[in-house]
């Protein structure tokens, strides 16, 4: 109830319009995937292909280490995010000092402690969504490592014994759920960016959450390597 009464109106209001910024492009970005080749649909294209190659392949030794390789990059970041959060729970030991440098810098807004420390909680709270995801992805990925184990050999494809497209199927959607996740926490880091510009004045929050919006829809939709990707 005290947070309520310290933190002004506009402080709760871009909060508001920050998270709504997130999940509104999050949605935006799924629904709009389904019809325009976005960076993941198309990318989940080339997994499916990929899929399709590996059941003709035997042995499948190098799609497990393909496998092997794109969980790496989901590891590094959840074993990053660790060390963030390790180090936003230090700050939070030091909120005196920070709260004090925040106030030198120049434009920043003057904040009490207890919304400087709520910021904090905010910003740790991110990176929390972000490790679960890293996490949910590393799993998916030896998910999709026993999948390609299970699958029977090449020849028994060749001769119709099993349903060539039901396994290429099943594997390909494993594998872009598994980018899918790993993307939700990378764009959680995005916008964890963002919520740095709370730090100075709301305003800030919002501008910068927009601006990473308009550079994710570049990326993800009006980028050279979704124009290279699509040919």
């Amino acid at each position: 109830m005290k947070l309520l009464s310290l933190m002004p109106w506009a402080d709760w209001l871009a909060l508001t319009s920050f998270f709504g910024l997130w999940v509104g492009y999050a949605s935006f970005a799924q629904v709009r995937g389904m019809r325009d080749r976005t960076l993941l649909a198309t990318t989940n294209q080339l997994r499916m292909l990929w899929m399709k190659q590996a059941i003709a392949r035997d042995p499948r030794m190098l799609d497990g280490i393909i496998t092997q390789n794109l969980s790496h990059t989901p590891s590094f970041f959840s074993s990053t995010t660790i060390i963030i959060i390790g180090g936003l729970f230090a700050v939070m030991g030091t909120t005196d000092k920070a709260a004090e440098l925040v106030r030198e810098i120049p434009f920043a807004h003057p904040t009490p402690m207890l919304v400087f420390e709520f910021k904090l909680l905010v910003l740790i709270g991110i990176f929390v969504y972000a490790f679960f995801r890293f996490t949910w992805s590393m799993r998916q990925y030896t998910f999709v490592a026993l999948v390609i184990g299970s699958l029977p050999p090449a020849k028994e494809f060749e001769a119709g014994l099993h349903d060539r497209d039901k396994y290429a199927h099943r594997a390909g959607v494993l594998v872009g759920t598994a980018a899918e996740t790993f993307n939700d926490g990378l764009r959680a880091y995005y916008f964890s960016f963002a919520l740095l510009g709370w730090f100075f004045s709301p305003l800030a929050l919002v501008l910068a959450a927009s601006l990473v919006v308009l550079i994710l829809y570049g990326r993800e939709f009006r980028s050279e390597v979704v124009q290279v990707l699509r040919d």
